[in-house]
């Protein structure tokens, strides 16, 4: 039994997805920095930084970094073939993965919160909508390479759904970039929405974007 410490409409939905792709049991416990519940102590407790998505394992050990849990289920539970078998397909699903924690995911807490990231920023609004606006262009940029290099063979992560085609579709719900796809780069954004409608994780996408 694993236990995934969570937000609703948060990174976590990836982790729920592929948890729920390989039928593995799970207890989720919603919490996260920005909403902060008696549950977040817990979660410090495993993850000093409090990030989400938390993942405790069965042996009492957490992993956070949204693509390394990713990777680790898919090793966890390769019946579930969240990752290619075939090598070189495997490595561009990786080098997906990474591609979306290091350009398009650590944008997003730039923009949440832009006075973390310029000296005496807080409290200067015309600053932070300046780094806002400049991040938010960065990555759409990041986004339209990401679809260039990463086509649907049908699906993000191959022959079958898998982590990669999760990340991509939680990640681009943020930040204007589904209607930038939309406009830009179609192709990409008409996988992502056949994702969201797959039968295996549908669940998930509507429990947490209910509005949708």
């Amino acid at each position: 039994m694993y236990t995934l410490y969570g937000k609703q409409g948060a990174g976590s939905a990836a982790v729920e997805a592929a948890l729920t792709l390989a039928h593995a049991p799970f207890h989720f416990i919603e919490t996260a920095s920005w909403a902060q519940n008696d549950a977040y102590s817990d979660l410090l407790a495993v993850n000093p930084l409090g990030q989400i998505p938390t993942l405790v394992l069965d042996d009492g050990s957490a992993m956070s970094e949204s693509a390394a849990i990713l990777m680790h289920l898919a090793d966890a539970h390769p019946d579930a073939k969240l990752l290619p078998a075939k090598a070189s397909a495997r490595a561009q699903a990786l080098r997906g993965l990474v591609f979306i924690a290091a350009n398009c995911y650590a944008a997003i807490s730039i923009i949440d919160f832009p006075e973390r990231w310029c000296e005496n920023a807080e409290g200067d609004e015309a600053v932070q909508e300046r780094i806002r606006n400049g991040t938010r262009a960065r990555l759409h940029r990041h986004w339209n390479m990401f679809a260039d290099v990463f086509p649907a063979r049908p699906w993000l992560s191959g022959e079958q759904i898998g982590a990669l085609d999760l990340l991509a579709t939680v990640v681009s719900k943020w930040s204007g970039t589904r209607p930038h796809l939309e406009r830009e780069r179609p192709a990409l954004y008409e996988t992502l929405l056949r994702v969201e409608a797959h039968p295996g994780v549908a669940p998930v996408f509507a429990r947490n974007w209910p509005q949708e």
